[in-house]
């Protein structure tokens, strides 16, 4: 069983339709409990919480919005003590398999063999992986501003920002690149479903329609990776396409 959902006063959502609740289910006694349907879509508010997280787990491989809504606010709630914790932790975990994914790149393409160069090798990783991902979340979270048409806090941003941070699990796989040889096209592929994971994530967190959100994570990357002009040209692009969707 999924250990999530045991919330008493504090608030869930329902999977299914993202409509908010103060519980998921009702506790008999030890291992009996009934799940609570919600008022809105009549069906079961959270299945998961009888499944095993493995089951969860491939759901989240399959980019189920249910199983985004589940991990994000069933399982984390920014109303636990330890939520800044939680922050930090997936923040850091983040940083360090970016880290991975930069050397692996610089890997491919310079020579490590001389170990006189790896000092000067790990610094401009740092810096790299630094300046990208300030450079990332500041696009992220000025289209957020822009172009999500409803009233965000510091929280509601708090809650984007860890929504990538956790939806960008698939860079776990980058560790089996440190230890097998692969393709560097396989980096590339790999933050493709990065790429699509934080989009999924982001329309649970922000409730929006799909091109919207894709673009504004699209425009995240792109602004991480190829940096000023190309990154700029592409930012205006998609935001141009966003703003003619929604006035269309």
């Amino acid at each position: 069983m999924s250990k999530s959902a045991k919330k008493g006063e504090e608030t869930v959502v329902c999977v299914n339709c993202g409509s908010r609740l103060n519980t998921l289910y009702i506790q008999y006694s030890p291992g009996n409990i009934r799940l609570i349907k919600c008022d809105n879509c009549k069906a079961v508010a959270d299945p998961y919480i009888e499944c095993e997280f493995m089951i969860i787990l491939i759901d989240l491989i399959l980019h189920k919005p249910k199983a985004y809504r589940h991990l994000l606010y069933n399982m984390l709630s920014f109303k636990s003590e330890d939520i800044k914790g939680i922050i930090w932790k997936s923040a850091l975990l983040f940083l360090l398999l970016d880290a991975i994914r930069v050397f692996l790149l610089k890997r491919y393409n310079d020579d490590y063999g001389n170990s006189s160069l790896l000092m000067p090798k790990c610094r401009e990783v740092f810096l790299d992986v630094l300046l990208g991902n300030i450079v990332f979340i500041v696009v992220l979270l000025l289209g957020t501003r822009l172009f999500v048409n409803c009233s965000l806090t510091i929280t509601s941003y708090l809650e984007i920002l860890l929504a990538v941070f956790v939806s960008s699990f698939f860079k776990v796989y980058l560790v089996a690149m440190m230890v097998w040889e692969f393709p560097s096209a396989v980096l590339y592929i790999i933050e493709m479903f990065v790429l699509s994971s934080n989009a999924v994530a982001f329309r649970v967190s922000t409730q929006q329609e799909a091109i919207r959100c894709i673009g504004i994570c699209l425009s995240a990357h792109a602004a991480k990776f190829l940096r000023l002009l190309v990154a700029i040209s592409i930012t205006v692009f998609f935001f141009s396409v966003i703003l003619f969707t929604g006035n269309s």
